[in-house]
């Protein structure tokens, strides 16, 4: 049996663009994006994506990108929300979307 060692924090949101197929809200939204990865310290690890191309009943494929980030722990996460980039960020990029969903985890102790 495997053991669990990863004790980050696993912070995923799920983004819906007001209008996802208009290349110039996408480039917004991806350069806003890129630039918080680049200006926060907190992130440990990133992935930046779009649905795959994946369809099963289970699969929800209706956003249109999604951020998936780690933490160290809660002390990082708790400081990421008050960070000015991440303030910048929601400035710059929330007349874009009109939906977002966050799923926050911790590892089982």
């Amino acid at each position: 049996m495997k053991t669990i060692t990863n004790k980050n924090i696993e912070h995923s949101i799920y983004f819906w663009l007001k209008n996802p197929e208009n290349s110039i809200d996408k480039a917004k939204f991806e350069n806003a994006v890129q630039k918080l990865i680049q200006t926060t310290a907190y992130f440990k690890n990133t992935h930046f994506g779009k649905p795959a191309n994946i369809h099963r009943a289970v699969v929800d494929s209706s956003y249109t990108y999604c951020l998936k980030v780690t933490f160290e722990n809660m002390d990082q996460h708790n400081k990421y929300q008050i960070d000015p980039a991440h303030k910048v960020f929601i400035s710059e990029a929330k007349e874009l979307w009109e939906k977002v969903l966050i799923y926050d985890s911790e590892p089982f102790n």
